[in-house]
This record gives structure tokens, sequence and C-alpha cells, in this order.
């Protein structure tokens, strides 16, 4: 699988994230072949957070055997100093490791959210602690919404991030003020050599009601090979991203995985027409679940 550098940290990545997200609600078994299709495929930066029902504990059994071997980041989404601190140990706990590479403040995808975490008191400083206790390696932040990738440079202008998880995909560029907060984001990003991983590449739309919901995804994501393909193209075409996070649900991983494989061999033009021609294709963010 291609791997690109995580920015200064200097982290050979692959340019499949595994998304953890999609273990929150798996057994063993299955979280267990999940995560052997992903290592097999030379998946090495794995994505968790605190938030994501069992995930943690289903990739805690895999650590004796791949600790050394991967990238291993999570998150904390809480927002008070001491109960990220609490959470954080938990989550090493969880995981069954006394460090992991990235801890990332989770979900900030606007201003006042972003004031929360980085007011006195607020989650960074436990974040910020745990690096200088040797439990993480890296400090990150994330976040969903349309004010997502405004709200990150702003993070970057108060915090030096080590990373930054934004999301971008084809129909969310179309909008021009989305556009250029992203291409504002990204240049930031270069100039301050920040690894810039994506979420959302293959989200097809929110789910439409009363559709039931066939993926563990809070969105309805693609799940043909030609969209999801064309999806994954089209964000890795752009050099500034380290990664993309696979979707939220384990059977979709074989599709992105051979996505992967066919890079290069899809231009962003290709990749567009596809994209263009998607039936019911809209922003994620128009309506969020809470």
């Amino acid at each position: 699988m291609q791997q690109r550098r995580l920015g200064r940290l200097g982290h050979q990545s692959s340019v499949l994230i595994y998304g953890a997200a999609a273990l929150g609600e798996a057994d063993q078994d299955t979280a267990d072949a999940s995560i052997r299709l992903a290592l097999d495929a030379g998946i090495n930066h794995f994505d968790v957070a605190a938030s994501y029902g069992e995930a943690e504990l289903r990739l805690g059994p895999w650590m004796p055997e791949i600790r050394d071997r991967i990238f291993l980041a999570t998150k904390t989404g809480l927002r008070d100093r001491d109960e990220a601190w609490a959470q954080i140990n938990r989550s090493l706990e969880r995981l069954r490791t006394d460090h992991v590479d990235l801890i990332q403040v989770h979900a900030v995808g606007d201003l006042p959210e972003l004031d929360l975490v980085t007011r006195p008191g607020g989650s960074l400083e436990a974040v910020v602690r745990a690096r200088e206790e040797g439990l993480a390696g890296a400090v990150g932040i994330t976040g969903h919404g349309h004010d997502a990738p405004a709200t990150h440079l702003e993070a970057l202008a108060r915090f030096p991030f080590d990373t930054v998880l934004s999301p971008i995909n084809w129909i969310l560029a179309q909008d021009p003020a989305y556009l250029a907060a992203y291409e504002a984001l990204a240049a930031e990003v270069r100039a301050q050599d920040v690894g810039l991983m994506i979420i959302k590449s293959a989200a097809r739309r929110n789910w439409p009601e009363p559709v039931e919901h066939t993926y563990t995804t809070w969105y309805e994501p693609f799940d043909d090979q030609d969209r999801i393909t064309a999806a994954v193209a089209w964000v890795l075409s752009h050099q500034e991203v380290t990664g993309i996070a696979t979707p939220g649900d384990v059977r979709l991983l074989p599709l992105v995985i051979e996505a992967e494989r066919h890079l290069g061999e899809v231009t962003r033009d290709e990749a567009e027409t596809v994209l263009a021609g998607a039936a019911a294709y809209s922003s994620p963010f128009i309506d969020i679940p809470i």
C-alpha cells in the first residue's frame, strides 16, 4: 500500500488509515477479521476514539502482536482538562498499551468548540500533558461540519498541532466557500508541515428518512466499487493529504482497499466525472445526528 509522510512527525503512514469507528458495535471475531484484513493490505495507521463504543476494547487484544509496527491514534471528545485526562488514561488501559502515537482533541468543528478545548482548564491541556509525560507522541485535532476547515485553520493559529483530521470530498468542494476554507487550511498545513488526514471521503449524503440505515455509519456511504474508487482517487490526488480514514463499517473496508490498489489508474478528472454522475450526492453535514 502507498505511504505518505505524516507531516513533521515523519511517520510513513499508509494512505488508508483504519477508521476504528467501524468496530464500535462489532463483536471480537468480526473485529479480528477486519483488523487482519487491514494489516494484510498494508495499513499501518489505526485511528480510534474513546467515544467509539467498544472499539478500543476490540483493538486492545492486538497490541501485544502489532503495537511496535503500527501508528496508533486515539481521541478525547471531553472538554474539561481533568475529565479528559482521566479519559486518556482509560483509553490506554482499554487499548492495553502504555502510550499512543497521537492523541487528538475530538469533534472540534466550530469556533465555540475550539474555545472550549483551548481555554484555561480545557482538554487541550490534558492532551499536552499526555505528550509531556510520554503517554502520547503527538497532539492533533479533529472535527466535522461545514465550519471544520476554517475552525482547524484557526486552531493552527492558536496551537502547533501536529496533525489535523478534517473533511473534504468532491461534493463538499463544489461549495466555493467550503473549498476556499479547505484550501486555506491546506496552505497552512504545508507551511507548518502538519499531517493532514481526511474524513468522509466516501460519504454520499445524510440518511434519507424513513430509509433503513443499512450501515453503521451515521451518514449514507457510497457502497459500489466505481464510486468508492473515484472518491478515494479524488481525495488522494491532493498531495497535501497524508491519508484518508476508512468508513465506519467493516463491510466497506474491502471496497476501499480495492480502490487504493487502483490509485494511479484513475485521474482526478476521471474521478470527478464518475462522482458528478452520482445520484442524490450531497454534503453529509446538512443534518449531523447528535
